[in-house]
């Protein structure tokens, strides 16, 4: 499969700016839904997977280009796998500082003393006129006791990936792009479209 130009389905400035990074050497012209003012799609799914494909079916629909779009999110252990496909909503107005907060908390209500966690992604890219095709990556974890660091975004700042000592607020850009979730689930798009 050749692609010349795809359009990223999210409105969400450090995921699009995390994708433009790993696919810059592939040479594709990449736009955002953002950059092209295309509506934002209501995630109805309850997986991961689901999400991804309503995403990146209706926008491809809508600007007739390939699309890729990514759900992911944040599954913890002891809150038994939340908040999951909700990562983004968990808190009201997507407030993620809010969110850390809400999910120490409930972790240490929980009782339970796993601090187990996985970031989960699933890109699903949509061509037009042909069947969606969906790539997954997860990176395992733990959840800090305290936010750390200001790099990175959503819940960068509490996860601690698994053989490191630093969050991902902590380790920046440069180390998150070489081991996250959405690297992974982009190394098997990558050997897809090559």
């Amino acid at each position: 499969m050749k692609l010349t130009k795809l359009v990223v389905a999210s409105h969400n400035d450090g995921k699009i700016a995390e994708i433009k990074a790993l696919l810059a050497p592939l040479h594709i012209e990449v736009q955002s839904a953002k950059e092209l003012r295309l509506g934002d799609v209501e995630e109805t799914g309850k997986t991961f997977e689901e999400n991804a494909k309503i995403k990146a079916n209706a926008l491809s629909l809508m600007c007739g280009l390939p699309c890729l779009a990514d759900d992911s999110g944040l599954c913890i252990d002891a809150l038994d796998g939340r908040p999951g496909v909700y990562s983004a909503r968990y808190a009201p107005e997507r407030n993620f500082k809010l969110g850390m907060e809400m999910l120490l908390k409930e972790i240490g209500e929980s009782g339970k003393e796993t601090r187990k966690a996985h970031f989960s992604c699933c890109l699903a890219l949509a061509c037009p006129n042909e069947k969606v095709k969906l790539f997954e990556g997860r990176v395992d974890g733990e959840i800090a006791l305290k936010p750390c660091g200001e790099k990175g975004f959503g819940y960068d700042p509490i996860f601690i990936p698994e053989g490191y000592e630093q969050t991902f607020g902590e380790l920046g850009e440069d180390v998150k792009n070489q081991i996250s979730h959405r690297r992974r689930a982009l190394e098997k798009f990558i050997k897809e479209i090559k």
